[in-house]
């Protein structure tokens, strides 16, 4: 799952009924109930589009929302049960992507975060990502790798976190972020099970494995090659 949304969303039941709506149709996805955890997450690259409820507990959501505009260039999904005109029209004019309001069907939901994913990709040409001086590429849009002009025969998991740690080179992910991403979940005993799938994604990548996949001791992993200009 190379797509990444996050669902920022106080209420663990809607979180949850997202959740699996949007893993159903391909997405990965994170999903918080923090406003400051959101600001964290939509700080960092690797986020494709949020879906973002306006009524947070500790954070208030048009904050965050400014907060995503001023920090990058995030696709965002207000989800609100705010109903009048001037609300919609004060999330818009504060950058929002698209507007629903609660109760929602989590499938126009779905249908609304594909559009939007739509017309931002739309705005910016696809490319195939390359590391290491052009040994390593990426191509999202195949879901392809290559590795010295080899291409990689990568399981789903194993794909899913060679594209997250390639996405921001050099930042070290969780093994808790990892299985959030990739799995879209967390269980008890999440760090072995992340570990086997690293090692086993470091035997496909060879000998040059370890050093394209770093551990870093007591956080997690990060890519150890940089991406081409």
């Amino acid at each position: 799952m190379n797509t990444t949304v996050l669902v920022v969303e106080d209420e663990r039941e809607i979180r949850e009924l997202l959740r699996r709506y949007l893993e159903r149709a391909g997405y990965g996805v994170l999903t918080t109930g923090s406003g400051a955890e959101a600001v964290r997450l939509l700080g960092e690259q690797g986020i494709d589009l949020a879906l973002l409820d306006l009524g947070l507990p500790d954070v208030n959501g048009d904050e965050v929302l400014r907060e995503a505009r001023e920090r990058g260039r995030v696709p965002v999904v207000v989800l609100t049960a705010r109903t009048t005109v001037e609300d919609r029209i004060h999330g818009l004019r504060l950058g929002a992507d698209d507007y629903v309001t609660k109760p929602f069907s989590p499938t126009e939901v779905v249908l609304r975060v594909g559009a939007v994913l739509q017309r931002a990709r739309g705005k910016t040409a696809a490319a195939i990502l390359s590391y290491g001086e052009g040994r390593l590429r990426i191509d999202e849009a195949r879901h392809e790798a290559t590795l010295d002009a080899m291409p990689l025969e990568l399981t789903p998991t194993e794909w899913g976190l060679l594209t997250t740690l390639a996405s921001v080179p050099g930042r070290v992910y969780s093994r808790y972020e990892l299985v959030n991403r990739v799995r879209g979940y967390e269980f008890a005993g999440y760090e072995r099970t992340v570990d086997s799938h690293v090692k086993n994604l470091r035997h496909k990548l060879g000998g040059v494995g370890p050093d394209l996949v770093e551990t870093v001791l007591g956080v997690g992993y990060r890519l150890g090659w940089s991406r081409d200009p």
